[in-house]
């Protein structure tokens, strides 16, 4: 099995996988021109398309392929999303024979209330919920829902790669060294972001324990993320609220 970012848009990721056989399958195609051209580059043969939320930069191009190409629709029960052939919901499992993966729906509500992601083959599709160093905005859903969501996600094998849908992780770091300044690891990633960027390359995917040692918002836990909160006037054992005011503060970062 074989796994392709293709940029798309502005700053977005469109995951293709794809097997020795040619048959493929993409998580989230915003941009069908992109996936079109990918697909002829590499003789490959598009059989199924997993949509993790609603926002059009995820689910524009689904129209368009699915005019061209004879695909099964995975997505979400939200009627915001159209063209869906198999509603999926938390722990429901996507078998896919073409490439042949078995993915597992994660309901992680947050950035919107009905977003989903995919787990399996060692690989995780969480389109808008987590980035790396980083994480979605709550545009629909509630600190406490986001927080456990990405709380379920941190608890994934370590080693599990993150295919996040946007090249966040420059930007996102810099808010992460604002809050923990004296994480090595951070350093460390922020450096190697920098040398992927130099050379025009993906900083995705990533493995998740490495997110589980720089992500701040994976972080919540630790002595510096409390150190942090108490700083903005947040109760130590309040979890949530720190939270809250992380991403608040992320919101508002021109870093």
């Amino acid at each position: 099995m074989h796994l392709m970012a293709l940029p798309a848009l502005a700053d977005n990721y469109i995951w293709l996988m794809h097997d020795d056989q040619g048959r493929a399958a993409v998580v989230d195609p915003g941009d069908a021109d992109v996936v079109e051209k990918a697909l002829a580059e590499h003789e490959l043969s598009l059989h199924a398309i997993l949509l993790t939320h609603h926002h059009q930069d995820h689910i524009g191009g689904v129209a368009q392929l699915r005019q061209s190409h004879p695909v099964e629709i995975h997505a979400p029960g939200d009627p915001r999303i159209d063209h869906v052939n198999q509603r999926v919901a938390d722990g429901d499992v996507v078998e896919l024979f073409g490439p042949d993966v078995r993915l597992e729906v994660l309901a992680v509500p947050g950035h919107t209330l009905s977003h989903i992601a995919y787990v399996g083959a060692g690989w995780l599709f969480c389109g808008d919920t987590l980035f790396s160093l980083g994480c979605g905005r709550l545009f629909e859903g509630s600190p406490e829902q986001m927080l456990a969501s990405l709380d379920r996600l941190s608890a994934l094998p370590p080693g599990t790669q993150v295919c996040c849908a946007h090249e966040y992780t420059a930007s996102n770091g810099r808010f992460a060294l604002e809050v923990e300044p004296e994480n090595p690891d951070l350093a460390e990633r922020l450096a190697e972001v920098a040398r992927l960027r130099g050379l025009s390359l993906p900083t995705l995917p990533v493995p998740l324990a490495r997110e589980l040692e720089t992500n701040p918002f994976l972080r919540i836990d630790r002595p510096a993320l409390v150190r942090w909160g108490e700083r903005n006037g947040v109760a130590t054992s309040d979890r949530i609220g720190r939270f809250a005011a992380l991403r608040q503060a992320k919101d508002h970062f021109r870093g």
